[in-house]
């Protein structure tokens, strides 16, 4: 065998399966290549109930490479040192099964390990910081759970990590501040508490999705400042939106919707230099800080500041933003006339100024006639919901009120005695 002990024999054959045919059914010649390996060994020397002695090739391996069936390649505990430069290991969407922490993770030099769609079980192996120089790493869409290893955090060429959709519990390890590497970072779907982890010395950090999580207290002071888009919804934090996230001079894209979240919408979100997407949906903001004139440079395209709790008239400014085309301030408190820069946005936009192609004021208490303007809009054309107001002449039958007949005379005047 040249120096190659059998071992190292078989989990190369296992691994040149993997790669070719994991998507697939395997080649009749890689079957017959693994009958001939096993039928040279003479049977009085293998142990009994040994890996190679369970190989059942009369099921396809690349279907069984888990299983009971053909447990070879990854879940026997093979001496691999010889085959340490392996470089990727990719069986996504193979439905395969097992625990991690049933396999030798003795692969030095591996740089992509992707596992993503399967049906893993059982917690994170610490082993995986044996992978010192794997660069991606992904884990999606298993049924992993138990926490999340500290010694993730020593993997420092790491720049992908996938963890979302498990079963994972726990805290964020502080350790993934030694992520030094870390471009991208998941881990939704989970069931992640505490609060999130100071993150801000991760200086290549651009992408983090925390959502769909029980995390909880306020948010970090420190992001990093390569961050381009930060998604945590649907989780339970509190407080206030730092001034040192507003800051982040490369953000585009917050989703911070359906949290617990209060206080102001602060200005700054209207006058960054580069912010494209705002969701603030379903928190608890009750008022939107005026950014004065500054926002004539803003990049925004679209904002959610529905089912809060913000209350006065609508913020007219939003209306004269040169980019912004979609704004939803449905189910708040808001009050007053729809502002005339509302509807010429919508249907007479200055030159360089983008229109308004979606506008969902419904759910508030807001009164008076619609804009003239808006009268003349097809069906289809734009989509705008006025339902659920104090608009007068505003009945369902006009598509520019779809979402709910309008309020009764009486809870108009009951919620401010301004409205006529």
């Amino acid at each position: 065998m040249g120096g190659f002990s059998i071992s190292t024999v078989l989990f190369l054959t296992v691994l040149h399966v993997v790669f070719l045919h994991a998507h697939s059914t395997t080649h009749w010649q890689d079957i017959e290549v693994l009958k001939e390996l096993k039928n040279s060994v003479d049977p009085n020397s293998m142990t009994p109930g040994s890996c190679l002695i369970s190989w059942d090739l009369s099921v396809d391996p690349c279907d069984n490479l888990l299983s009971e069936k053909f447990t070879c390649g990854l879940r026997c505990d093979f001496v691999i040192s010889n085959v340490s430069r392996v470089t990727e290991l990719a069986l996504d969407q193979a439905n395969y099964s097992g625990t991690l922490t049933s396999i030798s993770w003795n692969l030095p030099y591996l740089q992509t390990l992707d596992l993503t769609s399967n049906s893993f079980t059982g917690s994170l192996p610490e082993s995986l910081s044996n992978l010192t120089r794997v660069q991606r790493l992904g884990l999606s869409g298993n049924s992993l759970s138990g926490s999340i290893p500290s010694s993730l955090g020593s993997l420092s060429y790491l720049e992908e990590l996938y963890l979302d959709n498990n079963f994972l519990e726990g805290t964020i390890p502080q350790s993934f501040n030694g992520l030094k590497n870390l471009k991208r970072l998941e881990f939704q779907g989970n069931k992640v508490t505490g609060e999130f982890p100071e993150l801000g010395q991760l200086n290549n950090l651009n992408y983090i999705d925390a959502s769909d999580n029980s995390i909880s207290g306020e948010l970090q002071a420190s992001f990093p400042a390569s961050l381009i888009q930060l998604t945590m919804r649907n989780n339970s934090i509190e407080g206030n939106i730092p001034a040192s996230l507003t800051g982040l001079n490369f953000l585009q894209v917050i989703d911070l919707s359906y949290n617990k979240l209060s206080g102001s919408v602060p200005a700054s979100l209207f006058t960054h230099p580069s912010l494209e997407q705002v969701t603030l949906s379903g928190n608890q903001f009750g008022s939107v800080q005026e950014p004065g004139s500054l926002f004539q440079n803003s990049q925004l395209i679209a904002a959610d500041l529905s089912n809060n709790e913000i209350r006065g008239l609508l913020p007219g400014f939003l209306g004269l933003m040169p980019r912004l085309s979609s704004l939803s301030l449905e189910n708040n408190k808001l009050s007053g006339m729809i502002p005339t820069q509302y509807a010429l946005k919508m249907v007479f936009p200055d030159q360089g100024v983008s229109q308004f192609e979606r506008l969902l004021l419904g759910g508030n208490y807001l009164f008076g006639p619609i804009p003239g303007p808006l009268l003349d809009l097809k069906p289809g054309s734009v989509t705008v919901r006025f339902g659920d107001n104090c608009l007068y002449r505003c009945p369902l039958r006009l598509f520019l009120c779809e979402g709910g007949e309008q309020k009764s005379l009486s809870e108009c005047q009951a919620f401010g005695p301004i409205i006529p």
